[in-house]
């Protein structure tokens, strides 16, 4: 699993021939403080039961506050065959800070 900068980030998701999907594992709470518009959200714990709504072969960039949930949660997803899995380093709150300073931050 690779890392991937707010900065890629950003230029990926407004790439429209990216098939990138942005997978917010934060929760319930943390989501309604802020969020990154078309991201899908599926808190952590959910994760292992809903692992079939999940892309198995295209790019699935995993975010959460800080970045620390996003990579322990990449590493399960490779277990599991997703190949393509990028942890974004920092997660929303560096988004929130270099990105879209528009967010709430917590």
């Amino acid at each position: 699993m690779e890392d991937i900068s707010v900065h890629e980030l950003a230029g990926r998701l407004r790439d429209p021939d990216d098939p990138l999907q942005l997978l917010d594992i934060r929760e319930d709470w943390e989501v309604a403080v802020c969020v990154i518009e078309g991201s899908r959200h599926m808190p952590m714990n959910q994760v292992p039961d809903r692992l079939p709504e999940l892309p198995a072969d295209a790019p699935l960039a995993v975010i959460c506050h800080h970045g620390v949930r996003s990579r322990l949660l990449g590493r399960f997803l490779e277990q599991q065959g997703f190949s393509k899995v990028l942890n974004v380093a920092g997660g929303i709150e560096d988004w929130a800070r270099e990105i879209d300073s528009s967010l709430s931050r917590y």
